[in-house]
């Protein structure tokens, strides 16, 4: 995985810009610690970081290719998982290869096939690539939006890169906030609009889609999309395909030429991954998978089971573990450390995010980079196949809006009554919710009941999804991790899509249709399993020092959270420890201390990144 950064401008030239890049660049280290380099012409200039993953002396970035005396130039940031297949097309196609990395097939893949290299390439990506022939610059990203691209236009110039700070690391982009961003913010946040970068003036390139930038003028285009359909196949047939599309997925992104390993929380998603990859790589190679997971200090003796979280990791991971012989990594991440994580978080999210989710996360990224530099991760699964509940719940498929965004009355109360007009979030958060609904594509053979449930699939897939993606991505890459993520496949989301509610559901279990594929690969207490959520701490420390970072807050003369919030509610709020509300901000975890933590990273955001709020 890699960092990439760029600007276009066909009016006046880049010159004034390459310093401009340079500084881009360098913000995005931490997605590529191990090579930096640049590349420019008369109007573009393209910066790169590179995190080395396959082919460490092939795979140089940027990478240019000569064809008939034109030199096509390219920065990529992701991996293909069919490099080899790819490679045969181009090879009979009259094409040679001087490396085995897939950067070199990409880019040949381009000037083959150009547009059209999309419908060839599996992987996870973010590219941006001169075209001489063209005279323009040819932007892609990957169907699912695992991988990040930001960009901006100022002054004729088209500036691009993997994270907004890079965006924010040009001179002439300063980070304002206006209504828009606002909205997104506290309406729907940390989830964001496709497309819409929050700050102003800034957009992300949508999973799925490709640009073109010429003199003209920028151009999106989207070149993938799922397709509804009638599911034809039997309940045994369909068992088979996922299994074989789960075991294809995961097989094909065991790629790499340095230490890969998986995430293992003992829930269902991470174990099947865990027990593919331990059957692969013993097979294959006779090597045994390194596993990781992540506990809290004194989890054990505070831990509250609910409807949400019932039960714990730890009582489950271990029953794998042991059936695969995993060489595995428990790491206990204690109360203090924790609480310095959330600062950081914010710094990899760029906005403030899913307070300790996000910062124990990027905790654990870091410590399995000391023992490998990429790993599978379980996301995608609950929203492919339909684990969360409201997926089930009678009263959230009748409910307008996004069912993880419980809080509408939590989120009206707790901002300054000047902006509660002036922002409307209710109605923006039915703006945003209806456009996607709008897109959902349909089948005429649904039932009301099942176009109902295609909806809120094509909801979850295209908003609570992809901000799960963005956090994987932005945790893992802030300390030079690779994160990758099957479950996101899309040949396995393009079959899953049209399978009925009833096989989804099979035997009224959730995710029972994956259940069923994975009977003769996991331990029964894990197939009955009920699902758990990233896990989260239930000791007290944490939200005593959540409540002292708020106080601190209401009397510090420098805050600015009280710029966005009512002081008063806050002042309620941390009287009651945040126990005070009962639904969580977003999701299913951020409650109780965990708000009070978002409401933290809220001030620091807005403080460290000197953001300017549009009145």
């Amino acid at each position: 995985m890699c960092g990439i950064a760029g600007c276009v401008n066909f009016v006046t030239g880049v010159f004034d810009h390459v310093d401009n890049v340079e500084q881009m660049t360098r913000a995005l280290t931490h997605r590529g610690p191990d090579q930096t380099s640049s590349w420019f012409n008369q109007v573009v200039a393209f910066g790169h970081r590179r995190l080395i993953v396959v082919d460490p002396a092939g795979g140089c970035q940027p990478m240019t290719a000569e064809v008939n005396g034109l030199r096509f130039t390219m920065i990529y940031n992701g991996e293909l998982y069919n490099t080899d297949q790819v490679r045969l097309e181009l090879k009979a196609l009259g094409w040679r290869f001087e490396s085995h990395s897939d950067t070199e097939v990409l880019l040949k893949s381009y000037i083959e096939w150009r547009e059209e290299a999309l419908q060839h390439l599996d992987g996870i990506f973010a590219f941006a690539i001169w075209d001489p022939e063209k005279e323009a610059v040819f932007v892609a990203r990957d169907r699912l939006g695992v991988k990040p691209l930001f960009y901006t236009i100022k002054n004729n110039t088209f500036i691009f890169a993997s994270e907004l700070k890079g965006i924010l690391a040009h001179r002439e982009i300063k980070p304002i906030i206006d209504r828009s961003g606002l909205q997104e913010l506290l309406a729907i946040g940390p989830s964001r609009t496709s497309g819409h970068g929050v700050f102003k003036d800034v957009f992300e390139v949508k999973a799925g889609h490709y640009l073109w930038v010429r003199e003209e003028g920028m151009e999106q285009s989207r070149y993938w999309q799922v397709k509804s359909a009638k599911h034809m196949d039997s309940e045994a047939d369909t068992i088979e395909r996922v299994k074989s599309l789960l075991i294809d997925a995961v097989e094909r992104q065991l790629v790499s030429d340095v230490p890969i390993g998986t995430f293992l929380s003992g829930g269902i998603d991470s174990s099947a991954i865990t027990a593919i990859a331990a059957r692969y790589l013993k097979q294959l190679r006779n090597e045994k998978l390194q596993t990781f997971s992540i506990d809290f200090s004194d989890n054990a003796q505070f831990f509250q089971g609910n409807d949400f979280q019932p039960t714990r990791d730890q009582d489950f991971l271990p029953l794998v573990v042991e059936r695969y012989q995993t060489d595995h990594h428990t790491f206990v991440l204690d109360q203090s450390t924790l609480v310095a994580t959330l600062k950081k978080a914010v710094l990899a999210r760029d906005l403030p995010g899913m307070a300790d989710v996000d910062g124990s996360l990027l905790w654990l990224c870091q410590q399995t980079k000391k023992h490998v530099t990429v790993a599978l991760s379980g996301e995608c699964a609950d929203e492919i196949f339909g684990g969360y509940p409201w997926f089930y719940r009678e009263d959230d498929l009748e409910r307008e809006g996004f069912p993880w965004i419980r809080s509408k009355q939590l989120r009206n109360q707790l901002i300054r009554s000047d902006w509660q007009q002036r922002l409307d979030l209710d109605h923006y958060r039915l703006e945003r919710y209806q456009s996607i609904i709008d897109q959902t594509p349909r089948c005429e053979f649904d039932t009301p009941l099942e176009a109902r449930r295609r909806e809120l699939f094509y909801l979850n897939m295209e908003s609570f999804m992809s901000t799960l993606l963005e956090r994987k991505d932005r945790m893992s890459m802030a300390v030079g991790f690779e994160a990758r993520v099957p479950f996101s496949d899309h040949h396995l989301v393009e079959y899953v899509w049209n399978i009925p509610w009833a096989l989804k559901n099979v035997g009224n279990q959730e995710k029972g249709i994956l259940r069923q594929a994975l009977k003769d690969l996991l331990p029964e207490p894990i197939l009955a399993r009920k699902k758990s959520p990233y896990p989260k701490t239930y000791h007290p420390y944490f939200t005593e020092a959540m409540v002292k970072w708020i106080q601190d807050l209401l009397v510090d003369s420098e805050s600015r959270l009280f710029e966005v919030f009512e002081r008063s509610q806050i002042e309620q709020l941390v009287l009651s420890k945040g126990q005070s509300i009962d639904e969580p901000w977003f999701g299913q975890l951020m409650k109780g201390p965990q708000l009070l933590a978002y409401l933290g990273q809220f001030d620091y955001w807005l403080r460290h990144y000197q953001v300017q709020i549009e009145q």
